[in-house]
């Protein structure tokens, strides 16, 4: 019988990722990783050695460790995540860091989340600001599917969800706040055909030529649907902050900045929707 951490050690030579190979020994065993520290010396029985196998293998061929978890975590919250969802990243946190910065703690506001997927910006936003209302859509039936289960496993109940492809399902609803990760890959990227991008679903990750056609109708019917002084937040790759600017002043969107990452690239561009003073910037 092979101990914990000789499987460990093993597994992290095959996937070249210490990490990767923890989060799936831990899956295995239904225990959290802090467990296999505290039990590197403990013997991995037969059934759970095999199981794990299984599961290193279905990385090695490239699959992503959410999908074959069927968890990620967001924020300070454990998601599920299907192959129906972009698997949330860390990155995208920025965006939920400068809508909170837009939203008073004790306001009752109005917030859209665009292409949910398994709704981790909406979900992080309704928990931290409780009397917000906020709203999110998806082309998607199965991505919306798995992101009311996540509000429900969560309790979070000041979200509510639409089907459709961006504003489509809303009508004429105004918001103080709207927010998204749209696909932004352009559409002839290689970076589509390789790693976990291969197994998540192409239509929220590549957007026309430039990656910019889905931005690009955000930007055009976001007004319809923002109160005055409202504020429009989205993602973007970090080559596009240029084209993003330049497309919400064109757009009559005033207050517009972009905001770098930790790698300091640029990553999270808004503006507000006036070209008054009216907008106050955080």
């Amino acid at each position: 019988m092979h101990k914990v951490r000789d499987v460990l050690q093993a597994a992290t030579q095959q996937l070249g990722d210490r990490v990767d190979a923890e989060v799936l020994l831990a899956y295995a065993l239904s225990k959290p990783r802090s467990w296999l520290i505290a039990h590197a010396d403990d013997g991995l029985a037969a059934e759970h050695a095999s199981a794990y196998h299984v599961l290193i293998e279905q990385r090695k061929a490239g699959e992503p460790v959410a999908y074959i978890t069927g968890r990620r975590g967001f924020w300070s919250l454990d998601l599920e995540v299907t192959p129906a969802t972009l698997i949330p990243r860390p990155e995208t946190e920025l965006l939920v860091e400068l809508a909170l910065e837009r939203l008073p703690i004790d306001a009752n506001v109005r917030v859209l989340d665009l292409g949910t997927g398994s709704g981790a910006i909406a979900l992080a936003i309704a928990r931290e600001r409780p009397r917000a209302q906020v709203t999110a859509t998806d082309a998607s039936v199965e991505a919306l599917a798995v992101a009311q289960r996540n509000a429900q496993r969560h309790g979070i109940g000041n979200v509510s969800f639409a089907h459709g492809n961006w504003f489509a399902p809303l009508g004429a609803q105004q918001f103080e706040l709207i927010v998204s990760n749209p696909p932004y890959i352009e559409s002839h990227d290689p970076h589509l055909e390789q790693g976990d991008l291969r197994f998540e679903p192409v239509s929220a990750l590549a957007s026309g030529i430039d990656g910019l056609d889905d931005i690009r109708r955000i930007i055009r019917d976001a007004g319809k649907h923002l109160c005055s002084a409202g504020w429009l937040l989205f993602e973007h790759g970090w080559h596009q902050g240029d084209a993003v600017r330049s497309l919400l002043r064109h757009a009559s969107f005033a207050k517009v900045s972009t905001m770098r990452d930790l790698e300091q690239r640029d990553r999270v561009t808004g503006g507000c929707w006036s070209v008054s003073e009216d907008c106050d910037s955080p």
